[in-house]
C-alpha cells in the first residue's frame, strides 16, 4: 500500500480524492490546513504529498517548500490556480507535478502512478505499476517491452516504444515538440520536429487512433496522452 498525504480544505474534493484513490493502490492521510501539513508529514512520513496552495494558515508553496527542504518525496500540486507562474513557482519550490483543478481522478490516480514510478525502491506491492502500466484495453509491460492493444500483440519499433513511453510517462498533460526530442535523445532519431509529427502519425495509426482522441494534438502547444480514451 503506497501512502499519500492529501492537504487540501475543500470537503467534497477531498473525500472524491481519497474514496477513488482508496480503490487502487493508495491509502490516503488527510490534512485540512497548511500550518499542520510539515507536522503531519514529520510524524507520518508519507510516500507522496498532494498539495493544494491556497491552503487556510499557510500557503502551499511554503508548505512545498518546507517539505522539500527535509525530504525528496514526490510532491504534486493540484489547485484552481491557472497562472503559469505558479506552476513555474511551484516547480522551483521542488514540486515534481502540476495538476489544475478541476481533474478527472483517473488522470490524477494516472499522475500519481508515474510519480511512483520515478521512486528508486519499494515493497512488491508498490512496484508492480511500474513493470505493467494499463489504461483501458491498453496493456505495457517494460520488463519485456510487449504492448497490448485490445488483446492483440501491437508490433512497434524502437523509436514508436520510445514515444509512447514518454506519452504515457505523462498522461493527461501536454508535451511540447521540444519536450519530446530532449527525451528521444540517445536513440536513432534525427531530432527534426516534422519527425515528431510523423512518429505521432505512425503511432495513432497502430492503435487505430485515425480521429486523435487518443493521443491527442493541442493546437500551438504539442500532443497530449488522453488515459481515458483507451476502453
Amino acid at each position: 500500500m503506497f501512502r499519500v498525504m492529501l492537504v487540501e480544505d475543500d470537503e467534497r474534493l477531498a473525500a472524491l480524492v481519497m474514496e477513488y484513490l482508496h480503490s487502487y493502490e493508495f491509502a490516503v492521510d488527510l490534512v485540512p490546513r497548511g500550518d499542520l501539513a510539515v507536522a503531519h508529514f514529520k510524524a507520518t512520513s508519507p510516500d507522496m504529498v498532494v498539495l493544494d496552495l491556497m491552503l487556510p494558515g499557510l500557503d502551499g508553496m511554503v508548505v512545498c517548500r518546507q517539505i522539500r527542504e527535509i525530504s525528496k518525496v514526490p510532491i504534486l500540486i493540484l489547485t484552481a490556480r491557472e497562472d503559469s507562474y505558479d506552476e513555474v513557482s511551484a516547480l522551483e519550490q521542488g514540486a515534481d507535478d502540476f495538476v489544475s483543478k478541476p481533474v478527472q481522478p483517473r488522470i490524477l490516480l494516472a499522475r500519481l502512478r508515474a510519480l511512483v514510478r520515478r521512486i528508486p525502491s519499494h515493497d512488491n506491492a508498490v512496484a508492480a505499476p511500474e513493470e505493467l502500466l494499463q489504461f483501458g484495453s491498453l496493456s505495457i509491460s517494460r520488463s519485456d517491452r510487449l504492448v497490448h492493444w485490445k488483446q492483440q500483440v501491437i508490433d512497434l519499433s524502437n523509436t514508436e516504444f520510445k514515444l509512447l513511453m514518454i506519452l504515457v510517462e505523462a498522461p493527461g498533460k501536454v508535451l511540447s515538440r521540444d519536450d519530446i526530442l530532449k527525451k528521444m535523445r540517445g536513440i536513432e532519431f534525427d531530432g527534426l520536429d516534422r519527425s515528431i509529427d510523423n512518429l505521432i502519425s505512425r503511432l495513432r495509426r497502430r492503435f487505430d487512433d485515425q480521429n486523435s482522441e487518443r493521443i491527442k494534438t493541442v493546437w500551438g502547444e504539442g500532443y497530449l496522452f488522453s488515459p481515458s480514451a483507451w476502453e
